[in-house]
């Protein structure tokens, strides 16, 4: 099926440059939900990054359906699970706080949970499902993950989110001290978007 438009259900502009660069040889227009003029009101209830993924995509492509036109719909969920907390903040990693709090107080936050939890406990991940709706109702999804441990300061200006806090021990540096490049060819995004590129060329 002939499908020359992607539009990724999201308006956010840090994530819209990572998908781009990752999916740039597809050889199809990527527009953000905002590009696409799509102003669709989304109730993300899921318990499942899964669940959300799946009802992100769906509302946009019914949106589109209505519109009489034809795209492929790209939505993720993803977010931070902490052990120690229970895999908080979870599915609610956006909402955490509340979604108008900034990311730096987010991440004061969750330090000053971990105060005095040593660096073995302090295990955690960041968790990315991408689904998919083809105008004709198939979907696909794909899932994975980056394991790493929360810090005890924010390091780093190349990540958006939880990248500050998020220690790679592998790597000895935090996830948004990475080079984009090699932040999109190990991140729980870039593995996942990598995942559906590959269904996107087979069923393109």
């Amino acid at each position: 099926m002939k499908v020359d438009k992607i539009i990724f259900a999201t308006g956010n502009a840090g994530k819209m440059k990572e998908i781009r660069m990752i999916i740039a040889d597809l050889d199809v227009e990527v527009q953000s939900m905002k590009e696409a003029d799509i102003q669709a009101e989304i109730v993300e209830d899921g318990e499942t990054f899964e669940e959300n993924a799946r009802i992100k995509a769906q509302a946009i492509a019914q949106e589109l359906k209505a519109r009489g036109e034809q795209a492929v719909v790209l939505a993720d969920d993803s977010g931070l699970e902490i052990d120690y907390l229970n895999k908080e903040p979870g599915v609610y990693s956006a909402r955490y706080m509340g979604e108008d709090t900034s990311y730096t107080k987010k991440n004061a936050s969750l330090i000053q949970r971990l105060e005095g939890v040593p660096d073995e406990e302090r295990t955690a991940r960041f968790v990315c499902v991408i689904a998919a709706v083809f105008p004709d109702g198939r979907m696909f999804e794909t899932r994975a993950a980056i394991e790493g441990r929360i810090g005890y300061e924010e390091k780093g200006e190349n990540g958006f989110g939880y990248d500050p806090i998020f220690y790679l021990p592998e790597y000895g540096m935090y996830s948004a001290e990475l080079a984009p490049e090699e932040k999109n060819r190990i991140s729980h995004r870039g593995k996942a978007l990598e995942e559906m590129k590959k269904i996107l060329l087979m069923e393109l």
